[in-house]
């Protein structure tokens, strides 16, 4: 979807300040989030692309005032509210006021912590031999759906070159709308600065982006 969330190429915003010395949270509240966020997931209430699509439907005035966490926690309430696992009235009370929906996989004890907290693995076989190689001529298609999508606004209709083939993985695009895994090829691919930003951007600069193949035509 085309929302505040992908901000690359937006101008307004200054430039990025890394924060010295940055704790791990800033208040104790971002890690119960954190580990409520990996606990629902691990326990089968939603996928980690839906998760993100979920904080990228926020309102743009919500979006661009939160920090990260609240982002995160802002978009696991209104994903469990959809999802029946809440109501509106729970939260507005801060409590429940019926019993749980079921999750998937159940409960999990504490010796199932660090694999709820691990990153899952997304590679998958290959349903069909990738269409692209090394060196390859691509074209980003100029698309623009209303869903997740993992292609940034800013290289759609530009051309660049296929540095890296990182195998078949799970597509962002299907799984956040729980529409199933639908493995496709990712890949590496490099634009050149001054075909993304015009003559008025730096020459030297390239920028590499990694794109599943339907998001790619030959150029």
């Amino acid at each position: 979807m085309n929302g505040v969330h992908d901000m690359g190429g937006m101008d307004g915003f200054g430039k990025v300040e890394p924060e010295p010395n940055e704790p791990m949270f800033h208040e104790e509240w971002e890690s119960r989030v954190l580990a409520m966020v990996r606990a629902m997931g691990a326990a089968g209430a939603f996928n980690i692309d839906t998760s993100r699509f979920y904080r990228e439907t926020l309102p743009p005035h919500v979006y661009l005032s939160s920090s990260y966490y609240k982002k995160w926690f802002l978009g696991l309430e209104e994903m469990l509210i959809e999802k029946g696992y809440l109501t509106r009235e729970e939260v507005a009370a801060g409590h429940a006021m019926q019993p749980g929906k079921a999750l998937k996989h159940g409960k999990f004890d504490l010796a199932n912590v660090e694999r709820v907290m691990v990153r899952g693995k997304f590679a998958r076989p290959a349903p069909a031999p990738a269409r692209f190689k090394i060196g390859d001529r691509v074209r980003a298609k100029n698309i623009h759906p209303t869903t997740h999508t993992r292609l940034p606004r800013y290289v759609r209709g530009h051309v660049g070159v296929v540095e890296l083939n990182h195998g078949c993985h799970v597509f962002p695009d299907s799984a956040a709308m729980e529409l199933g895994e639908n493995p496709q090829w990712l890949y590496t691919v490099v634009f050149e600065g001054s075909d993304l930003w015009g003559e008025d951007g730096d020459p030297t600069l390239k920028v590499s982006i990694d794109a599943f193949e339907p998001y790619l035509d030959p150029a």
